[in-house]
């Protein structure tokens, strides 16, 4: 009864008047921006945070919020509709969401990832209401090292995931892993990697590379062929709304990665990105039926799955925050600050000192996901149109979207340049047939691996034992080794590589 009690308090702070304004115009700059190739979540709420300053603190973290899963919404529709992720959790979205809209499904496509957006969401949403206090248990129990071994599975699990040969998925990893080796060393403060450039001190940035090996890469390609060889926007959308098949195929696939999102969003380190991997890759590995489109080529679990899974991730990873005061990705450390900002201290007393600010929060999601689907679904229409528009007045706006939210995130011209060497390296991707999503999440997960790696080492003494002796640690590694194992024997192998032939 308590948590009706809880519920019915935070409903209340959330259909204020004023909370309600704040939280559709939350979630309509959120999707807005989404939209746009190269401007994430994490770009929108940096550029957006001083505006909350004078805001009440229910109303700022209300707004926060929704932007925060407006544009993972948004960030959807870039990728299916032009092959660019809005933010990382979009990539696994992008491998055959782009394929229907090829395809003359991009109204189905769409229809997918809201509709799987809005149920996880909800069921994210729920979870964090029912179960935040005792789920904090879980993440408590990850140290260092699970942390590592965590990451090891995730990495595992993107070499399973990308088309074509195992060898050049590997290589992928590994590249990415290097590219987050450049930078300044979180330990030493010494910079590595950089060849006395200033500019590289501080990394190369996820969005520079997504954005010049997806966006520019994809439009060098496309230049690179005929007109009537382009395929990109050349079918006409038959239909809106997925087919009662497609349904049939969707329901299960969101199911699944609701509940996979849901676990990994609590984990640091894990949230929305891990999660739609995650549940990509096990879709992968699901059967497929009798006349199901292959994975790669247009298959809408490909789209149901890791959106579900990665509205429900961006849901619970506000545990960790309200609960632990842990922010477990970049968007929930802008969300510290804004706490901050207002005199609330993140962590377990947030419950109990501040339960309007909590509750209201919470509510507010149920609030901001209903927006979300009454906003976007009339809204496919209008996103379809860019379909009609011909290619040669298309790439140049790619191309300036590109760089104005590139540029938006450092105000740095370097990172510019940067983007249009990635590009050619992009191109050379296409050519040699090297699929670049591992390459992203080596460089996501490279530089949280090496910080856990490190600490464990610290933690244990220099005795790498402590990988295998923690019960947790030691299970997480052994389902990292049966995958790879599995996914290298003959049999599986020549079925993988069946699944990933091109039409």
């Amino acid at each position: 009864m308590e948590l009706f009690d809880n519920l019915a308090l935070g409903f209340g702070v959330a259909f204020t008047f004023q909370n309600l304004i704040y939280a559709f115009v939350g979630c309509l700059l959120g999707t807005l921006i989404g939209v746009l190739p190269g401007v994430g979540p994490v770009a929108t709420i940096a550029m957006l945070l001083p505006a909350t300053y004078a805001l009440p603190p229910v109303a700022a973290l209300i707004m926060l919020a929704g932007i925060y899963y407006g544009a993972q919404y948004g960030g959807s529709t870039t990728a299916i509709l032009v092959n660019l992720p809005g933010e990382a959790s979009s990539v696994v979205t992008m491998i055959d969401g782009y394929q229907m809209a090829r395809k003359g499904r991009a109204g189905p496509a769409l229809a997918a990832a809201g509709l799987g957006s809005f149920f996880a969401g909800c069921v994210g949403t729920l979870i964090l209401a029912a179960f935040a206090a005792p789920l904090t248990e879980v993440a408590f129990k990850f140290g260092p090292a699970e942390y590592f071994s965590l990451m090891v599975l995730g990495l595992i699990g993107a070499v399973v995931l990308a088309s074509g040969s195992l060898i050049k998925a590997v290589g992928m990893i590994i590249l990415g892993l290097l590219l987050g080796l450049v930078g300044t060393d979180v330990n030493s403060g010494v910079a590595r990697y950089s060849f006395d450039i200033p500019e590289l001190t501080d990394g190369i940035g996820f969005i520079v590379i997504a954005m010049g090996v997806f966006g520019y890469g994809e439009i060098i390609s496309n230049l690179a062929k005929p007109d009537e060889e382009r395929e990109v926007f050349a079918k006409k959308v038959d239909g809106l709304m997925p087919t009662k098949e497609d349904f049939k195929n969707m329901v299960p696939a969101v199911l699944r990665g609701t509940a996979l999102g849901a676990a990994l969003g609590i984990l640091p380190g894990g949230g929305a990105t891990l999660s739609a991997f995650a549940a990509y890759t096990i879709e992968k590995r699901t059967k497929l039926k009798p006349g199901e489109v292959p994975f790669g080529q247009g298959n809408i679990r490909g789209v149901a799955a890791p959106e579900s899974a990665n509205n429900a991730g961006s849901q619970t990873s506000f545990i960790p925050l309200l609960t632990l005061g842990i922010p477990p990705n970049a968007v929930m450390a802008l969300m510290v600050g804004a706490m901050t900002i207002h005199n609330i201290q993140p962590g377990p007393q947030v419950m109990t000192s501040n339960p309007e600010l909590f509750w209201g929060l919470i509510a507010s999601m149920w609030i901001g996901n209903a927006m979300l689907i009454i906003l976007n679904l009339p809204l496919i229409g209008i996103w379809i149109k860019l379909l009609t528009v011909p290619y040669r007045w298309l790439f140049p706006a790619i191309v300036l979207f590109c760089a104005i939210g590139v540029y938006s995130t450092n105000n740095n011209t370097w990172d510019i340049w940067m983007v249009g060497l990635f590009g050619i390296v992009g191109y050379v991707f296409i050519k040699l047939g090297m699929e670049p999503a591992p390459l992203l999440l080596g460089l996501i997960l490279g530089p949280m691996m090496e910080e856990n790696l490190r600490r464990a080492m610290l933690l244990s003494r220099g005795d790498w034992s402590v990988f295998v002796t923690r019960p947790l640690s030691a299970t997480l590694l052994a389902m990292a080794l049966l995958l790879l194992i599995v996914v290298t024997l003959p049999s599986i192998k020549s079925k993988r590589e069946e699944a990933f032939v091109e039409e």
